[in-house]
């Protein structure tokens, strides 16, 4: 049975800013992913008029935030409360 890579502090090396104040916040890859998955959802669905395609991209978006809530409290609080 193969071990399940776990990503740690030390393979945190994406940079993600806060959009408001500038405050940054080094991520593993997956949280970099997910964080960029929460603004592309977020922008899709403020795109669209159709209310089930917007509702469609806020449920991606709450997802990858609960996500980050769950898995990287500090992170959320800092990028995206």
């Amino acid at each position: 049975m193969g071990k399940l890579k776990q990503e740690t502090m030390i393979d945190a090396t994406e940079e993600r800013k806060n959009r408001f104040n500038g405050e940054t916040v080094l991520l593993t890859k997956e949280e970099a992913d997910r964080h960029d998955c929460i603004f592309l959802a977020e922008h899709m669905a403020e795109m669209h008029t159709d209310p089930d395609i917007k509702d469609k991209h806020y449920k991606i978006m709450r997802k990858h935030l609960n996500w980050f809530r769950q898995h990287n409290a500090e992170a959320y609080m800092v990028l995206l409360d």
